[in-house]
Protein backbone atom coordinates (compact mmCIF):
# COMPACT_ATOMS: atom_id res chain seq x y z
CA UNK A 1 0.00 0.00 0.00
CA UNK A 2 1.62 3.23 -1.18
CA UNK A 3 2.17 6.07 1.26
CA UNK A 4 -0.38 8.81 0.68
CA UNK A 5 2.07 11.53 1.66
CA UNK A 6 5.24 12.22 3.61
CA UNK A 7 3.40 12.39 6.93
CA UNK A 8 2.28 8.76 6.60
CA UNK A 9 5.94 7.82 6.20
CA UNK A 10 6.89 9.92 9.23
CA UNK A 11 4.18 8.20 11.26
CA UNK A 12 5.54 4.79 10.26
CA UNK A 13 9.07 5.81 11.25
CA UNK A 14 7.72 6.92 14.63
CA UNK A 15 5.93 3.60 15.09
CA UNK A 16 9.08 1.65 14.25
CA UNK A 17 11.27 3.65 16.62
CA UNK A 18 13.13 5.29 13.72
CA UNK A 19 12.09 8.86 14.58
CA UNK A 20 13.17 11.21 17.36
CA UNK A 21 10.84 14.12 18.15
CA UNK A 22 12.69 17.16 19.47
CA UNK A 23 10.52 19.48 21.54
CA UNK A 24 13.19 22.05 22.46
CA UNK A 25 13.14 25.21 20.36
CA UNK A 26 15.89 25.17 17.70
CA UNK A 27 17.20 27.75 15.29
CA UNK A 28 16.93 27.03 11.55
CA UNK A 29 20.14 29.02 11.10
CA UNK A 30 22.91 26.37 11.49
CA UNK A 31 21.61 24.74 14.71
CA UNK A 32 19.35 22.20 12.98
CA UNK A 33 22.17 21.40 10.56
CA UNK A 34 24.73 20.79 13.31
CA UNK A 35 22.38 18.50 15.21
CA UNK A 36 21.54 16.56 12.04
CA UNK A 37 25.16 16.27 10.93
CA UNK A 38 26.11 14.66 14.23
CA UNK A 39 23.17 12.25 14.04
CA UNK A 40 23.74 11.29 10.39
CA UNK A 41 27.36 10.39 11.12
CA UNK A 42 26.43 8.09 14.00
CA UNK A 43 26.47 4.30 13.34
CA UNK A 44 23.93 3.23 10.74
CA UNK A 45 22.96 6.79 9.84
CA UNK A 46 21.22 7.64 13.10
CA UNK A 47 17.51 8.34 13.48
CA UNK A 48 15.15 10.54 11.51
CA UNK A 49 14.45 13.82 13.31
CA UNK A 50 11.31 15.91 13.74
CA UNK A 51 11.94 19.39 15.17
CA UNK A 52 8.56 20.37 16.55
CA UNK A 53 9.41 23.94 17.58
CA UNK A 54 11.49 25.98 15.14
CA UNK A 55 12.44 29.56 15.92
CA UNK A 56 10.64 32.08 13.74
CA UNK A 57 8.17 29.64 12.19
CA UNK A 58 4.94 27.87 13.07
CA UNK A 59 5.85 24.75 11.12
CA UNK A 60 7.89 21.69 12.19
CA UNK A 61 10.97 20.47 10.31
CA UNK A 62 11.55 16.81 9.34
CA UNK A 63 15.09 15.79 8.38
CA UNK A 64 17.26 12.69 7.87
CA UNK A 65 14.12 10.78 6.87
CA UNK A 66 16.04 8.66 4.31
CA UNK A 67 19.32 8.55 6.23
CA UNK A 68 19.82 4.78 6.59
CA UNK A 69 19.54 1.69 4.41
CA UNK A 70 16.55 0.53 6.44
CA UNK A 71 14.68 3.82 6.08
CA UNK A 72 15.51 4.04 2.38
CA UNK A 73 13.97 0.59 1.90
CA UNK A 74 10.97 1.59 4.02
CA UNK A 75 10.59 4.74 1.94
CA UNK A 76 10.31 2.69 -1.26
CA UNK A 77 8.32 -0.09 0.46
CA UNK A 78 10.70 -2.96 -0.24
CA UNK A 79 12.62 -5.43 1.90
CA UNK A 80 15.81 -4.49 0.08
CA UNK A 81 16.57 -2.01 -2.68
CA UNK A 82 17.53 -4.77 -5.11
CA UNK A 83 13.85 -5.81 -5.13
CA UNK A 84 13.10 -2.76 -7.29
CA UNK A 85 15.90 -3.73 -9.67
CA UNK A 86 14.30 -7.18 -9.97
CA UNK A 87 10.98 -5.58 -10.99
CA UNK A 88 12.76 -3.52 -13.62
CA UNK A 89 14.60 -6.60 -14.92
CA UNK A 90 11.26 -8.43 -15.24
CA UNK A 91 9.96 -5.61 -17.42
CA UNK A 92 13.08 -5.44 -19.55
CA UNK A 93 13.14 -9.20 -20.07
CA UNK A 94 9.65 -9.35 -21.59
CA UNK A 95 10.05 -11.05 -24.97
CA UNK A 96 7.78 -9.91 -27.83
CA UNK A 97 4.68 -12.15 -27.95
CA UNK A 98 4.76 -14.74 -30.77
CA UNK A 99 1.13 -15.82 -30.76
CA UNK A 100 -2.30 -14.96 -29.38
CA UNK A 101 -1.81 -16.83 -26.12
CA UNK A 102 1.43 -14.99 -25.39
CA UNK A 103 -0.28 -11.68 -26.21
CA UNK A 104 -3.07 -12.48 -23.77
CA UNK A 105 -0.54 -13.47 -21.12
CA UNK A 106 1.09 -10.04 -21.49
CA UNK A 107 -2.14 -8.10 -20.90
CA UNK A 108 -1.98 -8.16 -17.07
CA UNK A 109 1.53 -6.69 -17.16
CA UNK A 110 0.44 -3.96 -19.60
CA UNK A 111 -2.60 -3.20 -17.47
CA UNK A 112 -0.39 -2.95 -14.38
CA UNK A 113 1.91 -0.44 -16.10
CA UNK A 114 -1.07 1.64 -17.24
CA UNK A 115 -2.00 2.16 -13.59
CA UNK A 116 1.24 4.03 -12.89
CA UNK A 117 0.59 7.08 -15.08
CA UNK A 118 0.05 10.32 -13.14
CA UNK A 119 -3.56 11.09 -12.27
CA UNK A 120 -4.85 14.66 -12.49
CA UNK A 121 -7.12 15.90 -9.69
CA UNK A 122 -9.04 19.17 -9.33
CA UNK A 123 -8.42 19.82 -5.63
CA UNK A 124 -5.50 19.00 -3.39
CA UNK A 125 -4.22 19.18 0.20
CA UNK A 126 -1.25 21.24 -1.00
CA UNK A 127 -3.71 24.03 -1.88
CA UNK A 128 -5.56 24.25 1.43
CA UNK A 129 -3.92 27.64 1.98
CA UNK A 130 -3.44 29.92 -1.03
CA UNK A 131 -1.28 33.05 -0.74
CA UNK A 132 -1.42 34.88 -4.05
CA UNK A 133 -1.56 38.55 -3.06
CA UNK A 134 1.36 38.68 -0.62
CA UNK A 135 3.39 35.47 -0.84
CA UNK A 136 6.11 35.33 1.80
CA UNK A 137 8.87 32.73 1.98
CA UNK A 138 10.18 34.09 5.28
CA UNK A 139 7.48 32.42 7.36
CA UNK A 140 8.72 28.94 6.51
CA UNK A 141 11.50 27.18 8.50
CA UNK A 142 13.99 27.19 5.63
CA UNK A 143 17.39 26.25 7.03
CA UNK A 144 20.91 27.51 6.65
CA UNK A 145 23.24 24.50 6.57
CA UNK A 146 26.83 25.77 6.79
CA UNK A 147 28.44 29.05 7.95
CA UNK A 148 29.61 30.06 4.47
CA UNK A 149 26.29 29.41 2.72
CA UNK A 150 25.06 32.38 0.73
CA UNK A 151 27.66 34.74 2.14
CA UNK A 152 27.32 37.33 -0.57
CA UNK A 153 28.26 40.77 0.71
CA UNK A 154 27.12 44.21 -0.36
CA UNK A 155 30.00 46.00 -2.11
CA UNK A 156 29.20 49.28 -0.39
CA UNK A 157 28.46 48.16 3.19
CA UNK A 158 30.38 44.88 3.34
CA UNK A 159 27.35 43.32 5.06
CA UNK A 160 25.76 39.98 4.05
CA UNK A 161 23.01 40.41 1.48
CA UNK A 162 20.90 37.60 2.92
CA UNK A 163 20.93 34.89 5.58
CA UNK A 164 22.09 32.12 3.27
CA UNK A 165 18.99 29.93 3.59
CA UNK A 166 18.43 27.20 1.00
CA UNK A 167 15.52 24.93 0.18
CA UNK A 168 17.51 21.71 0.01
CA UNK A 169 14.80 19.09 -0.71
CA UNK A 170 12.87 20.76 -3.55
CA UNK A 171 11.07 19.12 -6.43
CA UNK A 172 11.36 21.62 -9.29
CA UNK A 173 8.70 21.19 -11.99
CA UNK A 174 9.16 22.63 -15.48
CA UNK A 175 7.77 21.91 -18.93
CA UNK A 176 9.43 21.74 -22.35
CA UNK A 177 7.96 24.66 -24.36
CA UNK A 178 8.17 22.70 -27.63
CA UNK A 179 6.90 19.24 -26.66
CA UNK A 180 4.97 20.03 -23.48
CA UNK A 181 6.83 17.19 -21.79
CA UNK A 182 7.08 17.77 -18.00
CA UNK A 183 10.23 17.36 -15.96
CA UNK A 184 10.99 17.24 -12.27
CA UNK A 185 14.48 17.73 -10.85
CA UNK A 186 16.02 18.32 -7.45
CA UNK A 187 17.97 21.59 -7.67
CA UNK A 188 18.82 23.56 -4.55
CA UNK A 189 16.98 26.85 -4.10
CA UNK A 190 18.83 29.88 -2.67
CA UNK A 191 16.29 32.13 -0.93
CA UNK A 192 17.14 35.78 -1.59
CA UNK A 193 14.10 37.41 0.01
CA UNK A 194 10.35 36.89 0.52
CA UNK A 195 9.55 36.49 -3.18
CA UNK A 196 12.83 35.81 -4.99
CA UNK A 197 15.20 32.83 -5.15
CA UNK A 198 18.02 31.45 -7.23
CA UNK A 199 17.48 28.42 -9.46
CA UNK A 200 20.61 26.28 -9.30
CA UNK A 201 20.33 23.91 -12.24
CA UNK A 202 23.51 22.80 -13.99
CA UNK A 203 23.84 23.05 -17.77
CA UNK A 204 23.60 19.24 -18.04
CA UNK A 205 20.14 19.11 -16.40
CA UNK A 206 16.74 18.95 -18.11
CA UNK A 207 15.50 22.07 -16.31
CA UNK A 208 18.41 24.04 -17.77
CA UNK A 209 17.59 22.72 -21.25
CA UNK A 210 13.98 23.87 -20.84
CA UNK A 211 15.23 27.28 -19.71
CA UNK A 212 17.48 27.60 -22.77
CA UNK A 213 14.52 26.86 -25.04
CA UNK A 214 12.40 29.53 -23.37
CA UNK A 215 15.29 31.98 -23.64
CA UNK A 216 15.64 31.34 -27.38
CA UNK A 217 11.89 31.88 -27.77
CA UNK A 218 12.14 35.07 -25.70
CA UNK A 219 9.41 33.82 -23.40
CA UNK A 220 9.00 33.87 -19.63
CA UNK A 221 9.39 30.38 -18.17
CA UNK A 222 6.84 29.09 -15.65
CA UNK A 223 8.09 26.77 -12.90
CA UNK A 224 6.96 25.41 -9.56
CA UNK A 225 8.84 24.20 -6.50
CA UNK A 226 7.12 21.49 -4.46
CA UNK A 227 8.38 20.46 -1.02
CA UNK A 228 7.29 17.28 0.70
CA UNK A 229 5.38 14.50 -1.06
CA UNK A 230 5.32 10.76 -0.57
CA UNK A 231 8.84 9.23 -0.41
CA UNK A 232 8.74 7.68 -3.88
CA UNK A 233 8.00 11.07 -5.46
CA UNK A 234 10.84 12.73 -3.54
CA UNK A 235 13.29 10.00 -4.55
CA UNK A 236 12.14 10.01 -8.21
CA UNK A 237 12.87 13.75 -8.36
CA UNK A 238 16.53 12.99 -7.66
CA UNK A 239 16.82 9.97 -9.96
CA UNK A 240 19.02 10.17 -13.12
CA UNK A 241 16.24 9.35 -15.57
CA UNK A 242 16.37 9.78 -19.36
CA UNK A 243 14.73 13.02 -20.49
CA UNK A 244 11.89 11.14 -22.20
CA UNK A 245 10.81 9.38 -18.98
CA UNK A 246 8.47 11.33 -16.71
CA UNK A 247 9.70 11.30 -13.10
CA UNK A 248 6.11 11.07 -11.86
CA UNK A 249 5.52 7.97 -13.98
CA UNK A 250 8.65 6.46 -12.46
CA UNK A 251 7.38 7.40 -9.00
CA UNK A 252 4.12 5.65 -9.83
CA UNK A 253 6.08 2.54 -10.78
CA UNK A 254 8.00 2.68 -7.49
CA UNK A 255 4.92 3.14 -5.31
CA UNK A 256 2.73 0.84 -7.47
CA UNK A 257 0.06 3.52 -7.63
CA UNK A 258 -0.38 6.71 -9.67
CA UNK A 259 0.85 10.05 -8.36
CA UNK A 260 -2.00 12.53 -8.00
CA UNK A 261 -1.15 15.81 -9.73
CA UNK A 262 -2.91 19.17 -9.49
CA UNK A 263 -2.62 22.26 -11.69
CA UNK A 264 -0.90 25.26 -10.12
CA UNK A 265 -2.94 28.36 -9.31
CA UNK A 266 -0.95 30.75 -11.54
CA UNK A 267 0.33 28.49 -14.33
CA UNK A 268 -0.39 25.23 -16.12
CA UNK A 269 2.49 23.46 -14.35
CA UNK A 270 1.24 20.39 -12.46
CA UNK A 271 2.62 19.39 -9.03
CA UNK A 272 2.01 16.45 -6.65
CA UNK A 273 -1.33 17.03 -4.95
CA UNK A 274 -0.10 15.59 -1.65
CA UNK A 275 2.81 18.01 -1.33
CA UNK A 276 3.26 19.99 1.87
CA UNK A 277 4.28 23.25 0.19
CA UNK A 278 4.22 24.57 -3.37
CA UNK A 279 5.98 27.72 -4.55
CA UNK A 280 4.76 28.92 -7.94
CA UNK A 281 6.57 31.41 -10.11
CA UNK A 282 8.47 32.27 -13.25
CA UNK A 283 11.95 32.90 -14.63
CA UNK A 284 12.66 35.71 -17.07
CA UNK A 285 15.07 34.79 -19.86
CA UNK A 286 18.49 36.30 -19.39
CA UNK A 287 17.95 37.46 -15.80
CA UNK A 288 20.63 36.05 -13.49
CA UNK A 289 21.90 36.74 -10.01
CA UNK A 290 24.76 35.43 -7.91
CA UNK A 291 23.70 32.14 -6.26
CA UNK A 292 25.72 30.46 -3.52
CA UNK A 293 28.21 29.67 -2.19
CA UNK A 294 26.77 26.48 -0.73
CA UNK A 295 28.26 23.70 1.40
CA UNK A 296 27.69 20.84 -1.04
CA UNK A 297 27.60 17.05 -0.99
CA UNK A 298 31.23 17.01 -2.10
CA UNK A 299 32.15 18.23 1.38
CA UNK A 300 33.36 21.54 -0.04
CA UNK A 301 31.64 24.84 -0.79
CA UNK A 302 30.48 25.15 -4.36
CA UNK A 303 31.27 28.67 -5.57
CA UNK A 304 28.98 31.62 -5.97
CA UNK A 305 28.03 31.91 -9.65
CA UNK A 306 25.29 33.59 -11.69
CA UNK A 307 22.14 31.49 -12.06
CA UNK A 308 18.57 32.22 -13.23
CA UNK A 309 16.28 34.14 -10.86
CA UNK A 310 12.96 32.60 -9.80
CA UNK A 311 10.16 35.05 -8.96
CA UNK A 312 7.39 33.84 -6.63
CA UNK A 313 3.82 34.54 -7.78
CA UNK A 314 1.90 32.30 -5.39
CA UNK A 315 2.50 30.03 -2.40
CA UNK A 316 0.15 27.21 -1.44
CA UNK A 317 0.49 24.78 1.46
CA UNK A 318 -1.31 22.52 3.88
CA UNK A 319 -2.84 24.05 6.99
CA UNK A 320 -0.72 21.86 9.26
CA UNK A 321 2.33 21.77 7.00
CA UNK A 322 5.44 19.71 7.80
CA UNK A 323 8.62 21.02 6.19
CA UNK A 324 10.95 18.21 4.99
CA UNK A 325 14.54 19.23 4.37
CA UNK A 326 18.05 17.78 4.30
CA UNK A 327 21.66 18.83 4.64
CA UNK A 328 24.59 17.68 2.56
CA UNK A 329 28.31 17.73 3.26
CA UNK A 330 31.10 15.27 4.03
CA UNK A 331 29.79 11.70 3.77
CA UNK A 332 28.09 9.79 5.19
CA UNK A 333 24.92 11.86 5.14
CA UNK A 334 21.29 11.36 4.17
CA UNK A 335 21.88 11.87 0.45
CA UNK A 336 24.44 9.02 0.44
CA UNK A 337 21.66 6.50 1.08
CA UNK A 338 19.60 7.97 -1.73
CA UNK A 339 22.68 7.60 -3.95
CA UNK A 340 23.06 3.95 -2.97
CA UNK A 341 19.39 3.42 -3.84
CA UNK A 342 20.13 4.79 -7.31
CA UNK A 343 23.08 2.40 -7.60
CA UNK A 344 20.84 -0.62 -6.94
CA UNK A 345 17.73 0.51 -8.83
CA UNK A 346 19.43 1.54 -12.07
CA UNK A 347 21.79 -1.43 -12.40
CA UNK A 348 19.38 -3.28 -14.75
CA UNK A 349 19.27 -0.29 -17.11
CA UNK A 350 23.07 -0.25 -17.27
CA UNK A 351 23.08 -4.01 -17.89
CA UNK A 352 20.72 -3.44 -20.81
CA UNK A 353 23.61 -1.82 -22.70
CA UNK A 354 26.37 -3.82 -20.98
CA UNK A 355 25.04 -7.31 -20.17
CA UNK A 356 28.55 -8.44 -19.16
CA UNK A 357 28.35 -6.22 -16.06
CA UNK A 358 27.60 -8.18 -12.90
CA UNK A 359 27.50 -5.40 -10.32
CA UNK A 360 28.37 -1.76 -9.68
CA UNK A 361 29.37 0.00 -6.48
CA UNK A 362 29.24 3.76 -6.04
CA UNK A 363 31.15 4.27 -2.77
CA UNK A 364 29.79 7.03 -0.54
CA UNK A 365 33.22 8.64 -0.51
CA UNK A 366 32.92 9.15 -4.26
CA UNK A 367 29.88 11.41 -3.71
CA UNK A 368 27.87 9.65 -6.46
CA UNK A 369 29.56 11.08 -9.54
CA UNK A 370 33.28 10.72 -8.83
CA UNK A 371 33.96 7.00 -8.49
CA UNK A 372 32.48 3.68 -9.60
CA UNK A 373 33.69 0.09 -9.26
CA UNK A 374 32.35 -2.35 -11.85
CA UNK A 375 32.59 -6.14 -11.94
CA UNK A 376 32.30 -7.86 -15.33
CA UNK A 377 32.30 -11.31 -16.90
CA UNK A 378 35.44 -10.79 -18.95
CA UNK A 379 35.34 -12.52 -22.34
CA UNK A 380 38.14 -11.05 -24.46
CA UNK A 381 41.28 -8.89 -24.33
CA UNK A 382 40.50 -5.23 -23.76
CA UNK A 383 37.04 -6.00 -22.42
CA UNK A 384 37.53 -3.81 -19.33
CA UNK A 385 38.62 -0.87 -21.49
CA UNK A 386 35.52 -1.28 -23.60
CA UNK A 387 33.39 -1.00 -20.45
CA UNK A 388 35.30 2.08 -19.27
CA UNK A 389 34.80 3.84 -22.60
CA UNK A 390 31.17 2.78 -22.83
CA UNK A 391 30.24 4.02 -19.36
CA UNK A 392 31.89 7.39 -19.97
CA UNK A 393 29.47 7.75 -22.87
CA UNK A 394 26.34 6.83 -20.93
CA UNK A 395 24.17 9.40 -19.16
CA UNK A 396 25.49 10.75 -15.89
CA UNK A 397 28.24 8.13 -15.82
CA UNK A 398 30.07 10.62 -18.04
CA UNK A 399 30.91 12.54 -14.85
CA UNK A 400 32.81 9.65 -13.24
CA UNK A 401 36.38 10.74 -12.53
CA UNK A 402 37.50 7.19 -11.70
CA UNK A 403 36.20 3.87 -13.04
CA UNK A 404 37.72 0.62 -11.80
CA UNK A 405 36.81 -2.65 -13.54
CA UNK A 406 37.32 -6.01 -11.80
CA UNK A 407 36.45 -9.62 -12.57
CA UNK A 408 33.02 -11.02 -11.78
CA UNK A 409 34.27 -13.06 -8.81
CA UNK A 410 34.96 -9.83 -6.90
CA UNK A 411 32.23 -8.61 -4.56
CA UNK A 412 32.46 -4.89 -5.28
CA UNK A 413 30.30 -4.10 -2.25
CA UNK A 414 33.15 -5.42 -0.08
CA UNK A 415 35.48 -2.45 -0.41
CA UNK A 416 38.28 -3.97 1.64
CA UNK A 417 38.48 -7.14 -0.48
CA UNK A 418 38.05 -5.13 -3.68
CA UNK A 419 40.91 -2.79 -2.76
CA UNK A 420 43.14 -5.82 -2.09
CA UNK A 421 42.30 -7.32 -5.48
CA UNK A 422 42.81 -4.03 -7.32
CA UNK A 423 46.11 -3.16 -5.69
CA UNK A 424 47.47 -6.64 -6.42
CA UNK A 425 46.17 -6.92 -9.97
CA UNK A 426 47.27 -3.62 -11.47
CA UNK A 427 50.37 -2.59 -13.37
CA UNK A 428 49.79 1.16 -13.48
CA UNK A 429 51.51 1.81 -16.80
CA UNK A 430 49.74 -1.03 -18.58
CA UNK A 431 46.32 -0.87 -16.96
CA UNK A 432 45.38 2.81 -16.66
CA UNK A 433 43.41 4.84 -19.17
CA UNK A 434 43.17 8.63 -19.16
CA UNK A 435 40.61 10.70 -21.02
CA UNK A 436 39.44 14.30 -21.08
CA UNK A 437 35.74 15.02 -21.02
CA UNK A 438 32.76 16.53 -19.21
CA UNK A 439 32.77 16.68 -15.41
CA UNK A 440 30.09 17.51 -12.89
CA UNK A 441 29.66 21.24 -12.31
CA UNK A 442 30.51 20.72 -8.64
CA UNK A 443 33.96 19.31 -9.40
CA UNK A 444 36.46 21.85 -8.08
CA UNK A 445 39.71 19.99 -8.85
CA UNK A 446 39.76 20.37 -12.63
CA UNK A 447 41.53 23.30 -14.30
CA UNK A 448 38.33 24.33 -16.07
CA UNK A 449 34.71 24.25 -14.87
CA UNK A 450 32.79 21.17 -16.04
CA UNK A 451 35.70 19.79 -18.09
CA UNK A 452 38.79 17.83 -17.16
CA UNK A 453 40.66 14.56 -16.89
CA UNK A 454 39.32 11.22 -15.71
CA UNK A 455 40.94 7.83 -15.21
CA UNK A 456 39.95 4.23 -15.83
CA UNK A 457 41.71 1.24 -14.25
CA UNK A 458 41.58 -2.28 -15.64
CA UNK A 459 42.03 -4.47 -12.55
CA UNK A 460 40.91 -7.71 -14.21
CA UNK A 461 43.12 -10.77 -14.68
CA UNK A 462 45.39 -10.10 -17.66
CA UNK A 463 45.93 -12.23 -20.73
CA UNK A 464 48.98 -12.48 -23.00
CA UNK A 465 47.18 -10.38 -25.61
CA UNK A 466 46.99 -7.60 -23.01
CA UNK A 467 50.76 -7.70 -22.46
CA UNK A 468 50.96 -10.19 -19.57
CA UNK A 469 54.04 -12.27 -20.39
CA UNK A 470 53.78 -14.53 -17.30
CA UNK A 471 51.11 -16.91 -16.06
CA UNK A 472 48.51 -15.22 -13.87
CA UNK A 473 48.71 -16.77 -10.37
CA UNK A 474 45.87 -18.55 -8.62
CA UNK A 475 44.28 -16.90 -5.60
CA UNK A 476 44.81 -18.65 -2.26
CA UNK A 477 41.86 -20.67 -0.96
CA UNK A 478 41.63 -23.38 1.70
CA UNK A 479 40.42 -26.77 0.49
CA UNK A 480 36.72 -27.48 0.95
CA UNK A 481 37.50 -30.71 2.86
CA UNK A 482 39.57 -28.93 5.52
CA UNK A 483 37.00 -26.14 5.86
CA UNK A 484 34.30 -28.74 6.43
CA UNK A 485 36.47 -30.58 8.98
CA UNK A 486 37.21 -27.42 10.94
CA UNK A 487 33.54 -26.44 10.86
CA UNK A 488 32.60 -29.78 12.39
CA UNK A 489 35.21 -29.56 15.16
CA UNK A 490 34.97 -25.84 15.93
CA UNK A 491 33.54 -26.28 19.41
CA UNK A 492 36.35 -28.68 20.33
CA UNK A 493 38.91 -25.91 19.80
CA UNK A 494 37.43 -23.81 22.54
CA UNK A 495 37.76 -20.66 20.41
Amino acid sequence: MAYKDIREFIQLLDKKGELVKIKAEVDPILEIAEITDRISKSPGGGKALLFEKVKGSAFPVAINLFGSFERMSLALEVNKLDDIATRIEDLLNQAPPKNLLEKLALLPKLFEMSQYFPKKVSSAPCQEIIEKDNPDLSKFPIIKCWPGDGQITDRNTGQPVNEGRFITFPMVFTKDPETGRPNCGMYRIHVYDKITTGMHWHIHKDGARHYDKYAKLGKRMPAAIAVGADPAVIYASSAPLPEALDEMLFAGFLRKAPVEMVKCITSDIEVPAQSELVIEGYIDPGETRIEGPFGDHTGFYSPADPYPVFHVTCITHRKDMVYPTTIVGKPPMEDCYMGKATERIFLPLIKLDFPEIKDICLPMEGVFHNFAIISIKKSYPGHARKIISGLWGKGQMMFAKLLIVVDDDVDVQNLSYTAWRVLNNVDWKRDTVFADGPLDALDHAANWPRYGSKMGIDATRKTREEGMMREWPDEIFMSAEIKKLVDSRWKEYGL
